[in-house]
């Protein structure tokens, strides 16, 4: 079952402590915080936790509404478009500063929308005696509740209430439905590519890039499994998608990898990978989701012998994980390899739910830990006890060790490396928790 984690958007006027209040809700330093009023223009997104809820965290710039400075109306834009993508809205003002007339017409402008508010007045120190967020009450927005970005204080309190307005958990309908997200860079091909599977033109196809701005669920069987394919809108670096609406539309693309069972990354084949390519696929890898790589437009690249082993190999080389990742070279455009993705996709989801019976798991690492004993740890011989797999969708293995610290990433890679050789789980990742007596590690 997947569920869409909630978003939570940050709303204000500037320099009432928006991006102090976003590193809050994280527990560390992310966005960067200044006096000066317009630092934050980079928009900010990240998960946040709170007493068994996650959610998103956006940290917009200051709103000024009726501004006339172009940076201004460039920052309403996005705040707009955080505003439609938000479940919850936190409309934070400044309790040393009082009421403004910049907080009523953002008030006005909030109240349209249609969203749950939480007022949040911050700057007041002095929790619980403090008495300055009543004045607030006047903007009509509900309770007032008073925090300290800067200190924590009345922060436990304030999440209390902001979770209390998260909608509830909506669980897919289709239980055995695979979920299969189409990401890339932007104007690789990616609806092409659905249109091709689908056999019309259910996608909308345009050279100009960022054409796809949300995430678009379409369906189809195949080999009696239903496949709902999802295309997103292009990832870009942070530092463009600042400009405009594309940052929300990767906020968009990170969800819809959330919510998906496989990925199918999609790289242009007429020039080498890019960084670009490289991050998203580790988006896909991190999250746990099956990963196949479509190199697109082969059809127009001059070839020489073994062209496409030589382009996969300059990728593996860059990120070995994506070793394990099946790789097609194909055009969208011709429909040259396309129906192989969907035999891809099946093996991979396939590969993703495998599970070892616990015998020959145990017997297998066993094995391991006899052919290359683990380093010594303080001068103690360190032990695998036992290893059985713990859950699949990533696969995960559990390893009981006498000294967990001691399994460095080098040898740990080793029982990773050997696992895939073992028992492939092509397209996926593998995931080993450590546990000791009194710890348990993922690595």
């Amino acid at each position: 079952m997947k569920r869409t984690l909630p978003t939570v958007a940050i709303v204000g006027r500037p320099n009432v402590g928006k991006s102090t209040f976003f590193n809050r809700l994280l527990g560390h330093k992310l966005a960067i915080v200044e006096d000066t009023p317009g630092v934050t223009r980079d928009r900010h997104y990240a998960r946040a936790e709170w007493a068994g809820h996650t959610f998103w965290a956006v940290d917009t710039g200051g709103l000024e509404i009726g501004a006339d400075e172009p940076l201004a109306q460039a920052i309403r834009s996005q705040v707009e478009a955080a505003i439609e993508e938000a479940d919850v809205i936190v409309f934070l003002v400044d309790g040393r500063e009082g009421l403004q007339g910049m907080d009523e017409r953002i008030a006005e402008e909030l109240r349209k929308s249609g969203r749950p508010i939480v007022l949040v007045v911050n700057k007041l120190d002095k929790i619980p005696q403090e008495i300055a967020q009543h004045d607030f009450w006047e903007l009509g927005l509900g309770e007032p509740v008073p925090v300290s970005a800067g200190t924590g204080k009345g922060t436990g309190d304030m999440l209390d209430v902001l979770v209390s307005h998260f909608p509830p958990a909506v669980e897919d309908e289709e239980d055995e439905a695979l979920r299969v997200a189409v990401i890339g860079k932007p104007n690789v091909g990616k609806s092409s590519l659905i249109n091709k599977l689908l056999g019309e033109d259910r996608l909308v196809v345009s050279d100009v890039a960022g054409t796809t701005r949300d995430a678009i669920d379409t369906s189809l069987r195949f080999n009696g499994r239903e496949l709902i394919f999802v295309d997103t809108a292009g990832l870009r670096r942070h530092s463009r998608a600042a400009e405009g609406l594309e940052f929300y539309s990767s906020l968009r693309t990170e969800r819809a990898i959330e919510r998906s069972d496989v990925c199918v990354l999609m790289i242009e084949g007429t020039e080498p990978a890019h960084v670009q390519d490289l991050k998203i696929a580790e988006l896909a890898w991190r999250a746990g989701r099956g990963l196949i790589i479509v190199v697109n437009k082969w059809d127009v690249v001059e070839k020489e012998t073994n062209t496409a082993l030589e382009y996969q190999r300059q990728i593996t080389e860059r990120a070995p994980q994506l070793r394990w990742v099946p790789f097609l070279f194909a055009s969208a455009l011709t429909g040259q390899r396309v129906q192989k993705v969907l035999e891809l996709v099946l093996q991979v989801a396939e590969e993703r739910q495998k599970r070892v019976p616990t015998a020959e798991v145990a017997e297998a690492f066993r094995q391991l830990a006899e052919r290359q004993p683990p380093p010594h740890y303080r001068g103690m011989r360190v032990k695998l006890l036992y290893a059985t797999q713990a859950d699949v969708a990533p696969p995960t293995f559990v390893l009981f060790v006498n000294h967990p610290k001691a399994l460095t990433d080098t040898y740990l890679r080793y029982l990773r490396n050997a696992v895939r050789e073992r028992w492939r789980f092509t397209g996926t990742p593998v995931r080993l928790r450590l546990r000791g007596r009194r710890e348990e590690k993922t690595r």
